[in-house]
């Protein structure tokens, strides 16, 4: 089993900034992406950003510019900062991680989410 525990997320004002962290700990071989989605009220989760294997990078369109997402490989550890946020950026915020485990091959894991609130 693998186990992510996602911190950081709150209330703010529009314009201000955010930084959620996502650990992942329990079987894990090699981590091949790493990232963070997030799902509003009555709409579809979506990729805000991940970090793959290798060092590529995906961001989702609309947080570009204003979202930077670092990784920790030797500690297995994602960092998204979120700055200049809109209320439009409230939502649920989940990281993912897609694994490569002992014994149980490639498996994807989500963290409970934690809940991003921006104000207007």
């Amino acid at each position: 089993q693998v186990q992510l525990v996602e911190s950081g997320g709150g209330l703010v004002q529009a314009g201000g900034s955010l930084r959620l962290s996502c650990v992942a700990s329990g079987n894990i071989l090699r981590i091949n992406a790493m990232g963070w989605y997030r799902q509003a009220p009555g709409k579809q989760r979506e990729l805000v950003a991940r970090v793959i294997s290798g060092g590529s990078i995906n961001y989702a369109d609309a947080v570009k510019g204003r979202f930077t997402i670092s990784s920790d490989n030797a500690k297995n550890t994602v960092l998204l900062q979120m700055n200049g946020l809109e209320p439009e950026d409230t939502a649920d915020y989940y990281c993912n991680a897609n694994v490569i485990t002992r014994g149980s091959g490639v498996m994807n894991y989500w963290g409970k989410g934690t809940l991003v609130t921006v104000s207007s």
